[in-house]
């Protein structure tokens, strides 16, 4: 069964130059020369794909590929200037680890709103509240203001929170960067445990290892557009051979 898919899918962005007169502007335009610089460019354009219930869909390429800005299109967080993406079901974000947390709040506060953000009722969160305080292993830390937390009880915190409020669809972005080496292990884990219950996951990654080994398909964006899609193998094939 189909569950996304995207038809000629295009976004622009214009570029924002700095006023004139001002110290930055005037590097700014020493360096890049300003002159030369085009109003507007295409991030993605003609981008075509499907993703069929149940499948990990991978997505490489360089930085500034547009890997980030087809996630954010398909999670309608951006509107496409061209084309559509159509989505079949609910959409759980894993793009920004400490999005849309309030630095005043605690830790439990916070995965409270973060699942009412998401369209989850409070007898929901209150199923799965303490599954998410334990994968974080932040213990009584949970009570604190998060403003008090280092990056990694950030990172922590944000990972829990979306790999157990699960919908239909999970948007990731580089989850294997949180944490230490045991505390990834144990991302990895779950991340199978979650591919096994026919959840639709789109994964963006610049680790082939984990594409090769979690990705059904792949996609390799060189911007603006796919060189590439297909079996996993072979895309990231084609991709380092560039």
């Amino acid at each position: 069964m189909e569950i996304i898919k995207a038809e000629n899918v295009g976004i622009r962005f214009k570029y924002h130059r700095e006023k004139r007169g001002t110290f930055k502007g005037t590097v700014a335009r020493l360096i890049s020369n300003d002159q030369n610089l085009p109003k507007e460019f295409w991030a993605l354009k003609r981008i075509n794909f499907t993703v069929d219930k149940g499948e990990t869909l991978g997505i490489i390429g360089r930085n500034g590929s547009g890997k980030t800005t087809l996630l954010r299109l398909i999670g309608e967080i951006l509107v496409p200037d061209e084309g559509y993406i159509k989505v079949q079901g609910t959409i759980s974000t894993l793009l920004s680890l400490t999005a849309g947390f309030q630095q005043e709040l605690s830790g439990l506060e916070n995965i409270y709103l973060a699942g009412v953000l998401m369209g989850f009722k409070e007898r929901e969160i209150n199923t799965i509240v303490n599954d998410i305080i334990d994968f974080s292993e932040l213990g009584s830390f949970i009570e604190a203001p998060v403003k008090t937390y280092s990056s990694g009880m950030y990172a922590r915190l944000g990972f829990s929170i979306a790999i157990n409020l699960k919908r239909d669809i999970m948007l990731i972005d580089e989850f294997l960067g949180v944490g230490d080496i045991k505390f990834r292990k144990k991302c990895e884990k779950k991340f199978e445990q979650i591919m096994q219950e026919d959840i639709t996951i789109i994964l963006v990654s610049n680790n082939m290892t984990s594409i090769k080994k979690f990705a059904d398909k792949a996609i390799w964006l060189e911007k603006p557009t796919i060189k590439a899609q297909g079996i996993p193998e072979e895309v990231i094939g084609q991709y380092l051979k560039s």
